[in-house]
């Protein structure tokens, strides 16, 4: 199982980060240690200034390469929504540099999702999915599909040119503007469409699951 990730696909995000808006998507991958399914995030000793990103995420139910964007989406098994916690202060380093951000996105239990559902659940509204994050029950993102720069199709046939995707791979969409730093005791929670997906309590002290 591998986690890929679309960095910059909301053009308000791109902005609100000082980056270029990208004229193809923006991969960068997270290995299978990374994925969180519980109800605990802990921050990193590492990183002062950890961020949340909400995004959909899609979960691949069968192996595709190269596959026609026609096509794409009949290779997505469901949906779920995730976050993709950030080591803004590492990033800002390393592309300071040059360097490449896996330490920064890329750590243990950085790849958050919540519950999945049946794909084609949303067929009607792939392209006006609304999606939040509330943190201490204020709404910090928000966030709608047809926002998107790239559009699901489009990300899972531009994926497969690259890597075979598999069974149980996820990808991660992009997160809308919004982003910030969360830190011991906060409570963070997505929902898509007004419904409850994932419930996360941040906590200190430990890089453990």
């Amino acid at each position: 199982m591998k986690i890929l990730c679309i960095g910059r696909n909301y053009v308000e995000h791109a902005i609100e980060l000082n980056n270029r808006v990208p004229e193809e998507p923006i991969i960068f991958l997270k290995p299978a240690t990374a994925l969180n399914t519980t109800r605990i995030f802990h921050l990193p000793t590492f990183s002062q200034d950890i961020h949340y990103e909400v995004e959909i995420v899609l979960c691949i139910g069968r192996v595709g390469k190269a596959i026609p964007k026609e096509d794409a989406l009949s290779y997505v098994d469901s949906l779920t929504l995730g976050i993709d916690f950030t080591a803004r202060d590492i990033q800002t380093t390393l592309k300071s540099k040059g360097l490449p951000w896996e330490k920064a996105k890329a750590f243990d239990g950085s790849a958050v999702i919540g519950k999945k559902i049946p794909f084609h659940s949303m067929a009607d509204r792939l392209s006006s999915i609304n999606f939040s994050l509330l943190k201490n029950g204020a709404t910090v993102q928000s966030g709608n599909t047809g926002l998107m720069l790239f559009d699901f199709a489009t990300i899972v046939s531009f994926c497969s040119i690259y890597f075979t995707l598999e069974v149980g791979d996820l990808i991660f969409t992009g997160t809308p503007s919004g982003v910030g730093s969360c830190k011991h005791n906060d409570q963070l929670t997505g929902t898509i469409e007004g419904h409850d997906f994932f419930n996360i309590a941040v906590l200190d002290g430990s890089n453990s699951l």
